[in-house]
């Protein structure tokens, strides 16, 4: 695949590598060659449209276009972590996420029932849907049935699960 003609791809830092560690970027590599569907080393709409189907999700042309929009060049794995980075960057700080979660375990437990869980994201803020509330569980940290929210904090700023840390 050619690069496309007049796009530069923007530069985060002198090195995207050194923004993680060796695990996330494995992790990462994983992620990218799963959606690199035919394996051409660069993701394009029909490698997203494959990976949205083997998630049992048709996606039309126009939603695939406009999340390749949002890359600033061909999408190759040095891209997709500079991409990953950037994403990651725009999140809100642990402590912002903390005191977010807070406001639901007033106790501090480190646990939200999935019950007032579910409650707080359709009722509080920018409710979710009951679709974006299922992929979220799909993702979230579980003990029980309740959302283990301190490992969620971290899958969300540094991707990637965290085992148990009590």
């Amino acid at each position: 695949m050619s690069k496309a003609k007049g796009k530069k791809p923007q530069r985060s830092g002198s090195n995207v590598f050194a923004n993680f560690d060796q695990q996330q970027i494995q992790e990462f590599k994983e992620a990218f060659t799963i959606i690199d569907q035919n394996r051409d080393g660069f993701v394009d709409a029909t490698d997203l449209k494959d990976m949205w189907a083997s998630l049992g999700v048709v996606k039309d042309d126009a939603f695939l276009q406009e999340m390749l929009k949002e890359a600033t060049g061909p999408l190759n794995f040095t891209m997709f972590l500079t991409f990953m980075g950037d994403k990651l960057q725009n999140t809100d700080t642990d402590e912002v996420l903390n005191n977010a979660f807070l406001t639901i375990d007033t106790e501090n437990t480190g646990r939200i029932s999935r019950k007032v869980f579910t409650n707080a994201l359709t009722q509080l803020g920018d409710r979710f849907t009951k679709e974006e509330i299922n992929q979220m569980y799909d993702v979230a940290p579980m003990k029980d049935d309740s959302v283990d929210w301190k490992r969620f904090v971290k899958l969300i700023k540094y991707g990637g699960d965290f085992e148990d840390e009590s």
